[in-house]
Protein backbone atom coordinates (compact mmCIF):
# COMPACT_ATOMS: atom_id res chain seq x y z
CA UNK A 1 0.00 0.00 0.00
CA UNK A 2 1.37 3.68 -1.24
CA UNK A 3 1.03 6.28 1.04
CA UNK A 4 0.89 9.81 0.79
CA UNK A 5 3.94 11.81 -0.39
CA UNK A 6 5.32 14.33 2.49
CA UNK A 7 7.91 16.59 1.71
CA UNK A 8 10.82 16.25 3.22
CA UNK A 9 12.13 19.93 2.67
CA UNK A 10 16.30 19.05 2.99
CA UNK A 11 16.21 16.54 0.47
CA UNK A 12 13.75 18.03 -1.84
CA UNK A 13 15.89 20.90 -2.10
CA UNK A 14 19.17 18.66 -2.87
CA UNK A 15 16.75 16.64 -5.55
CA UNK A 16 15.82 20.13 -6.85
CA UNK A 17 19.43 21.10 -7.38
CA UNK A 18 20.37 17.96 -8.91
CA UNK A 19 17.49 18.56 -11.35
CA UNK A 20 18.46 22.26 -12.18
CA UNK A 21 21.99 21.15 -12.44
CA UNK A 22 21.67 19.11 -15.75
CA UNK A 23 19.11 21.49 -17.12
CA UNK A 24 21.35 24.30 -16.31
CA UNK A 25 23.93 21.98 -18.44
CA UNK A 26 22.14 21.03 -21.29
CA UNK A 27 20.32 24.33 -22.23
CA UNK A 28 23.92 26.04 -21.59
CA UNK A 29 24.87 23.91 -24.71
CA UNK A 30 21.70 24.21 -26.41
CA UNK A 31 21.33 27.98 -26.25
CA UNK A 32 25.01 28.28 -27.41
CA UNK A 33 24.25 26.45 -30.26
CA UNK A 34 21.33 28.69 -30.89
CA UNK A 35 22.87 32.03 -30.70
CA UNK A 36 26.23 31.15 -32.49
CA UNK A 37 23.83 30.28 -35.42
CA UNK A 38 23.31 33.41 -35.72
CA UNK A 39 26.25 34.68 -35.31
CA UNK A 40 28.97 32.10 -36.06
CA UNK A 41 27.50 29.74 -38.16
CA UNK A 42 25.92 30.87 -40.63
CA UNK A 43 29.53 32.72 -41.77
CA UNK A 44 31.86 29.74 -41.27
CA UNK A 45 30.25 26.30 -42.05
CA UNK A 46 28.38 27.62 -45.38
CA UNK A 47 29.31 29.02 -48.37
CA UNK A 48 28.88 32.59 -48.67
CA UNK A 49 26.27 33.99 -51.33
CA UNK A 50 26.24 37.65 -50.63
CA UNK A 51 23.52 38.24 -48.40
CA UNK A 52 24.26 37.16 -44.67
CA UNK A 53 20.43 36.06 -44.41
CA UNK A 54 21.29 33.13 -46.39
CA UNK A 55 23.96 32.16 -44.09
CA UNK A 56 21.80 32.51 -41.36
CA UNK A 57 18.65 30.62 -42.58
CA UNK A 58 20.93 27.39 -43.61
CA UNK A 59 22.53 27.94 -40.14
CA UNK A 60 18.98 27.76 -38.46
CA UNK A 61 17.97 24.70 -40.30
CA UNK A 62 20.77 22.86 -38.80
CA UNK A 63 19.53 24.02 -35.71
CA UNK A 64 16.07 22.49 -36.37
CA UNK A 65 17.27 19.23 -36.62
CA UNK A 66 18.20 19.33 -32.95
CA UNK A 67 14.14 19.79 -32.38
CA UNK A 68 13.60 17.17 -34.90
CA UNK A 69 15.88 14.88 -32.99
CA UNK A 70 14.37 15.55 -29.30
CA UNK A 71 11.15 13.76 -29.78
CA UNK A 72 12.89 10.48 -30.83
CA UNK A 73 15.17 11.38 -27.72
CA UNK A 74 11.83 11.84 -25.71
CA UNK A 75 10.05 8.67 -27.09
CA UNK A 76 13.16 6.52 -26.67
CA UNK A 77 14.06 7.74 -22.78
CA UNK A 78 10.73 8.32 -21.91
CA UNK A 79 9.71 4.05 -22.90
CA UNK A 80 12.95 3.24 -21.26
CA UNK A 81 12.53 6.03 -18.19
CA UNK A 82 9.27 4.35 -17.34
CA UNK A 83 10.59 1.05 -16.97
CA UNK A 84 14.14 1.33 -14.82
CA UNK A 85 13.61 4.72 -13.47
CA UNK A 86 14.61 8.48 -14.33
CA UNK A 87 18.15 8.57 -12.52
CA UNK A 88 20.26 6.77 -14.65
CA UNK A 89 19.09 8.34 -17.76
CA UNK A 90 19.88 11.75 -16.86
CA UNK A 91 23.25 11.07 -16.28
CA UNK A 92 23.57 9.34 -19.33
CA UNK A 93 21.96 12.40 -21.36
CA UNK A 94 24.27 14.61 -19.46
CA UNK A 95 27.04 12.70 -20.78
CA UNK A 96 25.45 12.31 -24.35
CA UNK A 97 25.38 16.09 -24.82
CA UNK A 98 28.30 17.49 -23.43
CA UNK A 99 30.40 15.08 -25.94
CA UNK A 100 28.54 16.05 -28.66
CA UNK A 101 29.08 20.11 -27.71
CA UNK A 102 32.56 19.32 -27.12
CA UNK A 103 33.22 18.23 -30.64
CA UNK A 104 31.03 21.06 -32.16
CA UNK A 105 34.01 22.63 -31.00
CA UNK A 106 36.43 21.15 -32.44
CA UNK A 107 35.05 21.01 -36.74
CA UNK A 108 36.72 22.08 -39.11
CA UNK A 109 34.92 24.99 -41.14
CA UNK A 110 33.18 24.95 -44.82
CA UNK A 111 36.83 26.75 -46.11
CA UNK A 112 38.91 23.54 -44.38
CA UNK A 113 36.58 20.64 -45.57
CA UNK A 114 33.57 21.72 -47.90
CA UNK A 115 30.61 20.08 -47.36
CA UNK A 116 31.51 17.91 -44.62
CA UNK A 117 31.74 20.48 -42.15
CA UNK A 118 28.04 21.07 -42.47
CA UNK A 119 27.10 17.76 -42.54
CA UNK A 120 29.31 16.75 -39.48
CA UNK A 121 27.79 20.03 -37.98
CA UNK A 122 24.30 18.21 -38.31
CA UNK A 123 25.15 14.88 -36.98
CA UNK A 124 26.25 16.50 -33.77
CA UNK A 125 23.26 18.37 -33.48
CA UNK A 126 21.06 15.52 -34.17
CA UNK A 127 22.89 13.96 -30.85
CA UNK A 128 22.50 16.82 -29.07
CA UNK A 129 19.30 17.12 -29.33
CA UNK A 130 18.39 13.06 -29.01
CA UNK A 131 20.37 13.73 -25.42
CA UNK A 132 17.74 16.80 -24.40
CA UNK A 133 14.71 15.11 -25.79
CA UNK A 134 15.41 12.75 -22.94
CA UNK A 135 16.99 15.28 -20.21
CA UNK A 136 13.60 17.35 -19.98
CA UNK A 137 11.08 14.88 -19.01
CA UNK A 138 13.32 13.16 -16.30
CA UNK A 139 14.22 16.52 -14.88
CA UNK A 140 11.11 17.50 -14.21
CA UNK A 141 9.22 14.53 -12.95
CA UNK A 142 12.43 14.01 -10.90
CA UNK A 143 11.31 17.08 -8.72
CA UNK A 144 7.59 16.84 -9.60
CA UNK A 145 7.49 13.18 -7.87
CA UNK A 146 9.21 13.87 -5.04
CA UNK A 147 7.33 17.30 -4.10
CA UNK A 148 3.94 18.02 -2.15
CA UNK A 149 0.79 18.00 -3.72
CA UNK A 150 -0.06 21.95 -2.45
CA UNK A 151 3.22 23.34 -3.98
CA UNK A 152 4.23 21.19 -7.25
CA UNK A 153 4.01 24.42 -9.71
CA UNK A 154 6.21 26.11 -7.41
CA UNK A 155 9.02 23.77 -6.51
CA UNK A 156 8.56 22.26 -10.59
CA UNK A 157 9.12 25.56 -12.18
CA UNK A 158 12.88 25.15 -10.91
CA UNK A 159 14.24 23.25 -13.48
CA UNK A 160 12.47 25.72 -15.91
CA UNK A 161 14.51 28.60 -14.63
CA UNK A 162 17.26 26.07 -15.39
CA UNK A 163 16.85 27.08 -18.81
CA UNK A 164 17.09 30.85 -18.57
CA UNK A 165 19.95 30.02 -16.36
CA UNK A 166 21.93 28.38 -19.04
CA UNK A 167 21.07 30.72 -20.91
CA UNK A 168 22.63 33.33 -18.93
CA UNK A 169 25.95 31.07 -18.56
CA UNK A 170 26.05 30.77 -22.85
CA UNK A 171 25.58 34.67 -23.01
CA UNK A 172 28.33 35.70 -20.83
CA UNK A 173 30.79 33.40 -22.61
CA UNK A 174 30.07 34.70 -25.72
CA UNK A 175 29.51 38.12 -24.18
CA UNK A 176 33.47 38.37 -22.85
CA UNK A 177 34.44 36.51 -25.99
CA UNK A 178 32.92 38.89 -28.40
CA UNK A 179 34.03 41.87 -26.17
CA UNK A 180 37.53 40.97 -25.48
CA UNK A 181 38.52 39.66 -29.19
CA UNK A 182 38.66 40.95 -32.19
CA UNK A 183 35.96 39.89 -34.71
CA UNK A 184 38.38 38.06 -36.28
CA UNK A 185 39.71 36.17 -33.73
CA UNK A 186 36.50 35.16 -32.58
CA UNK A 187 35.08 34.00 -36.23
CA UNK A 188 38.56 32.33 -36.11
CA UNK A 189 38.80 30.75 -32.62
CA UNK A 190 37.16 31.90 -30.03
CA UNK A 191 33.80 30.94 -30.40
CA UNK A 192 34.60 27.01 -29.86
CA UNK A 193 36.04 28.13 -26.08
CA UNK A 194 32.23 28.56 -25.42
CA UNK A 195 31.59 24.42 -26.42
CA UNK A 196 34.87 23.38 -25.21
CA UNK A 197 33.71 24.98 -22.03
CA UNK A 198 30.84 22.07 -22.15
CA UNK A 199 33.32 19.82 -20.60
CA UNK A 200 33.91 21.45 -16.97
CA UNK A 201 29.81 22.21 -16.66
CA UNK A 202 28.68 18.30 -17.44
CA UNK A 203 31.20 17.07 -14.76
CA UNK A 204 29.67 19.39 -11.99
CA UNK A 205 26.35 18.27 -13.20
CA UNK A 206 27.17 14.71 -13.34
CA UNK A 207 28.35 15.01 -9.82
CA UNK A 208 25.38 16.79 -8.68
CA UNK A 209 23.40 13.96 -9.93
CA UNK A 210 25.26 10.98 -8.29
CA UNK A 211 23.73 12.31 -4.88
CA UNK A 212 19.77 11.73 -5.60
CA UNK A 213 17.52 9.28 -6.38
CA UNK A 214 14.67 7.80 -7.95
CA UNK A 215 11.24 8.99 -6.12
CA UNK A 216 9.32 6.32 -3.77
CA UNK A 217 5.78 7.01 -6.12
CA UNK A 218 8.50 5.84 -8.59
CA UNK A 219 9.99 2.75 -7.01
CA UNK A 220 6.01 1.88 -5.67
CA UNK A 221 4.79 1.81 -9.54
CA UNK A 222 8.06 -0.04 -10.69
CA UNK A 223 7.51 -2.65 -8.09
CA UNK A 224 3.45 -3.07 -8.60
CA UNK A 225 4.02 -2.78 -12.38
CA UNK A 226 6.32 -6.28 -11.97
CA UNK A 227 4.14 -7.64 -10.12
CA UNK A 228 1.23 -6.87 -12.79
CA UNK A 229 3.27 -7.85 -16.04
CA UNK A 230 -0.17 -7.28 -18.33
CA UNK A 231 0.21 -3.40 -17.69
CA UNK A 232 1.27 -1.67 -19.96
CA UNK A 233 3.99 1.94 -20.45
CA UNK A 234 5.68 3.76 -23.20
CA UNK A 235 5.35 5.46 -26.66
CA UNK A 236 1.66 3.19 -27.20
CA UNK A 237 0.12 2.49 -24.43
CA UNK A 238 0.30 6.30 -23.26
CA UNK A 239 -1.18 7.29 -26.81
CA UNK A 240 -4.38 4.30 -26.21
CA UNK A 241 -4.92 5.26 -22.53
CA UNK A 242 -4.49 9.15 -22.61
CA UNK A 243 -4.59 10.56 -26.05
CA UNK A 244 -6.16 13.63 -24.79
CA UNK A 245 -3.42 14.29 -22.20
CA UNK A 246 -0.83 13.66 -24.99
CA UNK A 247 -2.75 16.55 -27.78
CA UNK A 248 -3.60 18.57 -24.99
CA UNK A 249 0.05 19.21 -23.34
CA UNK A 250 0.74 19.62 -27.23
CA UNK A 251 -1.68 22.26 -28.07
CA UNK A 252 -0.26 24.49 -24.65
CA UNK A 253 3.26 24.24 -25.91
CA UNK A 254 2.64 25.69 -29.42
CA UNK A 255 2.28 29.56 -28.30
CA UNK A 256 4.94 29.24 -24.93
CA UNK A 257 7.26 27.19 -27.73
CA UNK A 258 7.25 29.87 -30.75
CA UNK A 259 7.60 32.84 -28.20
CA UNK A 260 10.41 31.71 -26.62
CA UNK A 261 12.47 31.34 -30.04
CA UNK A 262 11.85 34.24 -31.35
CA UNK A 263 12.36 36.23 -28.20
CA UNK A 264 15.67 34.64 -27.15
CA UNK A 265 16.77 33.81 -30.80
CA UNK A 266 15.19 35.29 -33.99
CA UNK A 267 15.33 38.67 -31.63
CA UNK A 268 19.31 38.29 -31.78
CA UNK A 269 18.93 37.93 -35.78
CA UNK A 270 16.36 41.01 -36.31
CA UNK A 271 18.33 43.48 -33.98
CA UNK A 272 21.53 42.59 -35.70
CA UNK A 273 19.62 43.13 -39.50
CA UNK A 274 18.30 46.31 -38.30
CA UNK A 275 22.04 47.81 -37.11
CA UNK A 276 22.28 47.01 -33.09
CA UNK A 277 25.60 45.53 -32.02
CA UNK A 278 26.30 42.30 -31.34
CA UNK A 279 27.56 43.35 -28.04
CA UNK A 280 24.58 45.28 -27.22
CA UNK A 281 22.13 42.44 -27.79
CA UNK A 282 23.77 40.17 -25.58
CA UNK A 283 24.07 42.47 -22.83
CA UNK A 284 20.24 42.96 -23.34
CA UNK A 285 19.81 39.07 -23.47
CA UNK A 286 21.67 39.09 -20.45
CA UNK A 287 19.62 41.23 -18.65
CA UNK A 288 16.46 39.75 -19.82
CA UNK A 289 17.38 36.11 -18.26
CA UNK A 290 18.77 36.85 -15.46
CA UNK A 291 15.41 38.55 -14.65
CA UNK A 292 12.83 35.68 -16.23
CA UNK A 293 15.12 33.18 -13.60
CA UNK A 294 13.05 35.38 -10.98
CA UNK A 295 9.63 35.33 -12.36
CA UNK A 296 9.67 31.70 -13.01
CA UNK A 297 9.19 31.00 -9.47
CA UNK A 298 7.42 33.45 -8.77
CA UNK A 299 4.75 32.30 -11.29
CA UNK A 300 5.21 28.88 -10.27
CA UNK A 301 3.61 30.10 -6.66
CA UNK A 302 0.91 31.98 -8.40
CA UNK A 303 0.02 28.29 -9.95
CA UNK A 304 -0.28 27.00 -6.87
CA UNK A 305 -2.68 29.60 -5.68
CA UNK A 306 -5.19 30.46 -7.99
CA UNK A 307 -4.69 27.13 -10.11
CA UNK A 308 -2.64 26.50 -13.83
CA UNK A 309 -5.65 27.24 -16.00
CA UNK A 310 -5.84 31.07 -15.39
CA UNK A 311 -2.09 31.48 -15.19
CA UNK A 312 -1.56 30.19 -18.49
CA UNK A 313 -4.58 31.04 -20.19
CA UNK A 314 -3.10 34.64 -18.72
CA UNK A 315 0.09 33.90 -21.02
CA UNK A 316 -1.11 32.16 -24.25
CA UNK A 317 -3.15 35.41 -24.43
CA UNK A 318 -0.81 37.87 -24.32
CA UNK A 319 1.61 36.33 -26.34
CA UNK A 320 -1.15 37.10 -29.11
CA UNK A 321 -0.58 40.26 -28.14
CA UNK A 322 3.17 40.69 -27.61
CA UNK A 323 4.91 40.87 -30.79
CA UNK A 324 2.27 43.79 -32.13
CA UNK A 325 3.69 45.98 -29.11
CA UNK A 326 7.15 44.47 -29.39
CA UNK A 327 9.05 45.22 -33.03
CA UNK A 328 7.78 48.53 -33.20
CA UNK A 329 9.72 48.47 -29.59
CA UNK A 330 12.56 47.04 -31.02
CA UNK A 331 12.66 49.09 -34.34
CA UNK A 332 13.38 52.05 -31.79
CA UNK A 333 17.19 50.84 -31.25
CA UNK A 334 16.83 52.51 -28.19
CA UNK A 335 18.40 50.42 -25.49
CA UNK A 336 16.29 50.71 -22.70
CA UNK A 337 12.90 49.89 -25.09
CA UNK A 338 14.53 47.39 -26.58
CA UNK A 339 15.03 45.67 -23.43
CA UNK A 340 11.88 46.46 -22.14
CA UNK A 341 10.33 44.45 -25.16
CA UNK A 342 12.52 41.31 -24.71
CA UNK A 343 11.28 41.35 -20.96
CA UNK A 344 7.97 41.64 -21.57
CA UNK A 345 8.33 38.32 -23.83
CA UNK A 346 10.36 36.82 -21.56
CA UNK A 347 6.97 37.28 -18.74
CA UNK A 348 4.49 36.36 -21.33
CA UNK A 349 6.40 33.20 -21.77
CA UNK A 350 7.08 32.62 -18.21
CA UNK A 351 3.23 32.72 -17.81
CA UNK A 352 2.96 29.56 -19.58
CA UNK A 353 6.54 28.03 -18.99
CA UNK A 354 6.59 27.90 -15.24
CA UNK A 355 3.53 25.33 -14.37
CA UNK A 356 4.32 23.10 -17.50
CA UNK A 357 6.26 20.74 -15.17
CA UNK A 358 3.36 20.45 -12.67
CA UNK A 359 0.70 20.52 -15.69
CA UNK A 360 1.92 17.81 -17.33
CA UNK A 361 3.00 15.63 -14.76
CA UNK A 362 -0.75 15.50 -13.45
CA UNK A 363 -2.27 14.54 -16.92
CA UNK A 364 -0.43 10.83 -16.40
CA UNK A 365 -0.20 7.92 -14.16
CA UNK A 366 3.08 6.96 -12.88
CA UNK A 367 3.54 4.08 -14.99
CA UNK A 368 3.75 5.84 -18.12
CA UNK A 369 4.56 9.81 -17.10
CA UNK A 370 8.09 10.31 -18.45
CA UNK A 371 6.48 8.86 -21.69
CA UNK A 372 3.46 11.25 -21.78
CA UNK A 373 5.57 14.39 -20.76
CA UNK A 374 8.31 13.75 -22.88
CA UNK A 375 6.19 13.38 -25.96
CA UNK A 376 3.99 16.26 -24.72
CA UNK A 377 6.83 18.40 -24.24
CA UNK A 378 8.66 17.46 -27.57
CA UNK A 379 6.88 16.39 -30.22
CA UNK A 380 5.76 19.96 -30.57
CA UNK A 381 9.33 20.93 -31.03
CA UNK A 382 9.11 19.63 -34.56
CA UNK A 383 6.21 22.45 -35.83
CA UNK A 384 7.19 25.07 -33.49
CA UNK A 385 10.12 26.10 -32.08
CA UNK A 386 12.38 24.17 -34.19
CA UNK A 387 11.44 26.37 -37.58
CA UNK A 388 10.39 29.22 -35.23
CA UNK A 389 13.28 31.52 -35.99
CA UNK A 390 14.29 30.25 -39.46
CA UNK A 391 10.53 30.86 -40.58
CA UNK A 392 11.09 34.38 -38.73
CA UNK A 393 14.38 35.04 -40.97
CA UNK A 394 12.31 33.73 -43.61
CA UNK A 395 9.55 36.41 -43.47
CA UNK A 396 12.19 39.09 -42.96
CA UNK A 397 14.26 38.61 -46.27
CA UNK A 398 11.33 38.24 -47.97
CA UNK A 399 9.17 41.26 -46.51
CA UNK A 400 11.18 43.05 -45.00
CA UNK A 401 8.83 43.91 -42.34
CA UNK A 402 7.79 43.14 -38.98
CA UNK A 403 3.71 42.25 -39.58
CA UNK A 404 3.89 38.81 -41.19
CA UNK A 405 5.81 37.95 -38.32
CA UNK A 406 3.72 39.36 -35.67
CA UNK A 407 0.92 37.40 -37.33
CA UNK A 408 2.89 33.89 -37.17
CA UNK A 409 3.42 34.79 -33.10
CA UNK A 410 -0.58 35.44 -32.90
CA UNK A 411 -1.82 31.77 -34.43
CA UNK A 412 0.90 30.30 -32.52
CA UNK A 413 -0.75 31.91 -28.91
CA UNK A 414 -3.76 31.26 -30.18
CA UNK A 415 -3.39 27.23 -30.61
CA UNK A 416 -2.47 27.78 -26.83
CA UNK A 417 -5.08 29.39 -26.07
CA UNK A 418 -7.41 27.44 -27.12
CA UNK A 419 -5.38 24.05 -25.46
CA UNK A 420 -5.62 25.80 -22.24
CA UNK A 421 -9.54 26.74 -22.43
CA UNK A 422 -9.97 22.90 -22.76
CA UNK A 423 -7.44 21.68 -20.33
CA UNK A 424 -8.49 20.47 -16.89
CA UNK A 425 -7.48 22.47 -13.62
CA UNK A 426 -5.38 20.12 -11.68
CA UNK A 427 -4.26 22.72 -8.80
CA UNK A 428 -3.61 20.55 -5.76
CA UNK A 429 -3.92 16.95 -7.56
CA UNK A 430 -2.36 13.81 -5.84
CA UNK A 431 -0.49 11.96 -8.09
CA UNK A 432 -0.96 8.58 -6.39
CA UNK A 433 -4.54 9.46 -6.80
CA UNK A 434 -4.17 9.70 -10.36
CA UNK A 435 -2.76 6.09 -10.20
CA UNK A 436 -5.51 4.84 -8.41
CA UNK A 437 -7.56 6.19 -11.11
CA UNK A 438 -5.44 4.32 -13.44
CA UNK A 439 -5.99 1.29 -12.18
CA UNK A 440 -9.27 1.63 -11.79
CA UNK A 441 -9.58 1.83 -15.70
CA UNK A 442 -7.59 -0.76 -16.43
CA UNK A 443 -9.88 -2.85 -13.83
CA UNK A 444 -12.79 -1.91 -15.95
CA UNK A 445 -11.13 -2.63 -19.03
Amino acid sequence: MRHEQTADLPYLRKVVGASMAGTIVEWYEFFLYGTAATLVFGKLFFPQTGNELDGIIAAFGTYAVGFIARPLGGVVFGHIGDKIGRKSLLQFSLMLIGVSTFLMGCLPTYDTIGYWAPALLVLLRFIQGFALGGEWGGAVLLVAEHSPNRSRAFWGSFPQAGVPLGNVLATIVLLVLSATLTEEAFLAWGWRIGFWLSVVIVAIGYYIRTKVSDSPIFEAAKAEAEERADEGYGLTEVFRRYPRGVFTAMGLRVGENILYYMVVTFSITYLAHIGVSTTEILSLMFIGHVLQVAMIPAIGTLADRVGRKPVYIAGAALTMAWPFAAFPMFGSGQPMVVLSAILLGMAVHALMYSAQPAIMAEMFPTRMRYSGVSLGYQVTAIVAGSWAPLIGTALLRQYDDWLPIAIYIMVAGLVSLGSALVMRETRGISLLAIDREDQRRLARA
